[in-house]
């Protein structure tokens, strides 16, 4: 029997594990987010202090999401009915709603099928494991955080618009970027193109390193104007 723990997690621009799961919202599945980017991630446990900061930011952070067409799910081997509890107390001692959907995964299949258990973590609780996934269900980002250090969800929302953004423009995003800065053009893929380069109009610096300003999409014109 192939142990659990070498079993395949998922990779970057490859199609994201599918799942149908109970949620705190009802029932959900990937598919119910065709169309949309979502973020997935997992914490440790429900009623933990790291992961209350977590979700707080998120929930903070909701329509800054949404209005990127992005949605949250999290995620722990917790019950439903913990998730639940926790939310309440989230509300009755911070005065937030959590707005988002909780996975409940006591069987851990998904957590094991987006290999958010870490063995050298804990063979019980998930890391803090943050996935990506494209309106076409692919896997564009990983990123993982021990159970001891919180994540920086406006560093999630910086990844998410740099990958729009090179999504949209067909550009590279530098180390950093915030968006209305340059980006960086592909390098060129012959010795013609390179030596063409300098002369391309961009923000050269060498032969592979140049940035561009990017174009900003035109208002939409309101019918009868010209």
């Amino acid at each position: 029997m192939e142990n659990v723990w070498n079993a395949r997690i998922p990779r970057i621009n490859e199609p994201a594990p599918e799942f149908t799961a109970r949620t705190t919202h009802g029932v959900r599945s990937l598919q119910d987010y065709r169309g949309k980017w979502l973020i997935l991630f997992s914490h440790p446990a429900d009623f933990t202090p790291v992961c209350t900061t977590e979700f707080l930011a998120f929930a903070g952070s909701y329509e800054r999401f949404r209005k990127l067409g992005c949605e949250l799910l999290g995620l722990s081997v917790d019950s439903n009915y913990s998730h639940l509890a926790w939310i309440r107390n989230i509300k009755e001692k911070f005065g937030v709603e959590i707005p988002f959907p909780v996975i409940d995964d006591v069987s851990m299949r998904i957590a094991h099928d987006y290999g958010m258990i870490q063995p050298g973590a804990s063979d019980t609780s998930t890391v803090r494991a943050t996935f990506f996934i494209d309106p076409e269900g692919k896997v564009r980002a990983m990123v993982y955080y021990p159970m001891t250090n919180g994540r920086s969800v406006e560093e999630f929302l910086r990844l998410l618009e740099a990958l729009q953004t090179s999504d949209r423009h067909g550009l590279a995003t530098p180390e950093g970027w915030r968006p209305g800065e340059k980006a960086m053009v592909p390098p060129p893929a012959t010795a013609k193109d390179a030596e063409a380069r300098a002369r391309a109009g961009y923000d050269y610096t060498d032969w592979y390193f140049s940035k561009t300003e990017i174009p900003q999409a035109q208002p939409k014109k309101k019918r009868g104007t010209r």
